[in-house]
């Protein structure tokens, strides 16, 4: 199994792998500084240009399926995606993704970009069987972008993190490769 990610295109996105050439910017930094942009990730706040530079360096040397998301025609980068970690004996990928330039959400742009990586996984060149996620339950926008992609949600970790509003739970979900019993 290839788990080095390609540069995947569709109609309005071009998704290139994160590197650290072109994606060391002060504007990542900025959103991984931004209260809302991180409201459910599991890293960022107290972020540094230097602390972006140790993340992408170890992007560069682990080749892992993680994409940036840019806008075709400008080239902006507005996010980032990824399949990892992979289970190459049980043919399973664990889906993360962050959109972190605040002006472009809402513009469907991670569900075209979504759609594009999942596509790929379950390629005979990636072969993925299956893809899973959690999701806070109260990232509801999160949650009814994954259920209109084809996400199931298969369980639920009740009061399984902390947040500034008090206990919340994680949903697990997954989508099944089509093509594959």
């Amino acid at each position: 199994m290839v788990n080095v990610a390609p540069v995947l295109e569709t109609e309005r996105l071009k998704l290139i792998p994160l590197n650290s050439t072109i994606h060391l910017s002060e504007n990542y930094v900025s959103w991984m500084n931004d209260t809302e942009v991180i409201k459910y990730l599991e890293s960022g706040g107290n972020y540094t240009l230097e602390l972006l530079k140790e993340f992408l360096s170890k992007v560069d040397t682990n080749p892992i399926l993680f994409w940036a998301i840019h806008i075709k025609e400008t080239n902006k980068h507005i996010g980032n995606i990824k399949i990892d970690p992979i289970n190459s004996k049980l043919l399973f990928g664990e889906y993360g993704i962050m959109m972190g330039d605040k002006n472009e959400w809402g513009k469907g742009y991670a569900k075209e970009a979504s759609l594009a990586v999942i596509v790929y996984c379950f390629s005979p060149k990636i072969n993925l069987r299956k893809i899973n996620l959690g999701v806070y339950k109260k990232n509801t926008n999160a949650v009814l972008l994954y259920q209109k992609i084809g996400f199931e949600i298969e369980g639920c970790f009740k009061k399984h993190v902390v947040t500034n509003d008090g206990f919340d739970d994680i949903l697990r979900m997954a989508i099944f490769n089509p093509d594959q019993s």
